[in-house]
């Protein structure tokens, strides 16, 4: 497709600039016409028109493979949800009938399995969401939604221990971009926590705090953990882009996002709201 496009831009190109020089040479030297209005606005009217075209060109066939691109995505997401929905259904009921405790857990892992494939459609979902502009502000409880996140999580990190002082705290906002913030927070909390166990998490005056009390950052370093592909430790996993879209989410939805951090202290994130959502 591509190659067809960037051949029809070339050969239009090519006869436009053709078609300049000879109504110029035709305006010139055939009708002898000098008077500069009427150059320019015969040359402009000309570049005008081309403009229209060679955009023409080059955006319908984009904007056609988008648009099957995202019907394609929606479809694939529609068949993917009943397989899913069908096997937690159904390792929910296995569940009521198996008392062997090797059964049981094998029986957990398959559930869990189905859980985080369910996070994927979620995210899936959520991104096609977002590039056709649909709403997607809901009401719900920050201290729920926290919960939720801090039992996903600590599924991956079964040996560290999450402190919750959770008041109940009501929003109305992008829940699934909020719970990626959160993720992304408490994520970052445990790969720099090192030889502590700990993540305390809490919800108090319009704020959610994550503390860690890892290896910490001094001033050079917290001028630069915004910054695409910016990681403290080359060490660790992961690609460096956390912490880029959490700013980006907090901007984009009027959320106060503050750092405090000392080398060999530990990491306080910080997500002030700007008042209680009614």
């Amino acid at each position: 497709m591509f190659r067809n496009l960037r051949l029809h831009i070339f050969i239009f190109y090519f006869l436009t600039v053709s078609l300049f020089l000879l109504l110029l040479y035709y305006v010139l030297e055939v009708l002898a016409v000098f008077n500069p209005l009427v150059l320019g606005g015969v040359l402009f009217a000309l570049v005008i028109l081309s403009a229209v075209f060679i955009s023409k060109l080059a955006i319908d066939p984009l904007e056609a493979y988008v648009k099957n691109l995202q019907a394609l995505s929606k479809e694939t997401l529609h068949e993917l949800n009943l397989p899913i929905s069908t096997i937690i259904t159904n390792t929910q009921m296995l569940k009521k009938n198996i008392e062997d405790t090797k059964n049981l857990k094998r029986i957990d892992r398959v559930e869990n399995a189905c859980k985080m494939l369910q996070q994927r459609y979620n995210e899936l979902d959520y991104l096609i969401k977002m590039q056709t502009k649909q709403k997607i502000k809901e009401k719900f409880f920050l201290d729920e939604l926290v919960k939720e996140r801090v039992d996903f999580i600590q599924k991956i990190y079964p040996n560290m221990e999450f402190n919750l002082s959770l008041a109940s705290y009501e929003l109305f906002m992008d829940k699934i971009g909020l719970a990626k913030v959160i993720d992304n927070l408490i994520d970052n909390g445990v790969k720099y926590s090192q030889s502590s166990k700990k993540i305390d998490i809490k919800i108090q005056n319009d704020m959610l705090l994550v503390q860690d009390y890892g290896i910490g950052m001094d001033e050079v370093e917290l001028l630069s953990i915004f910054d695409n592909y910016y990681q403290i430790n080359r060490d660790m996993q992961g690609f460096g882009i956390g912490l880029g879209m959490v700013k980006r989410f907090c901007d984009e939805n009027g959320i106060d996002l503050i750092f405090d951090s000392s080398p060999n202290v530990g990491t306080t994130v910080k997500l002030k709201f700007k008042k209680r959502q009614e």
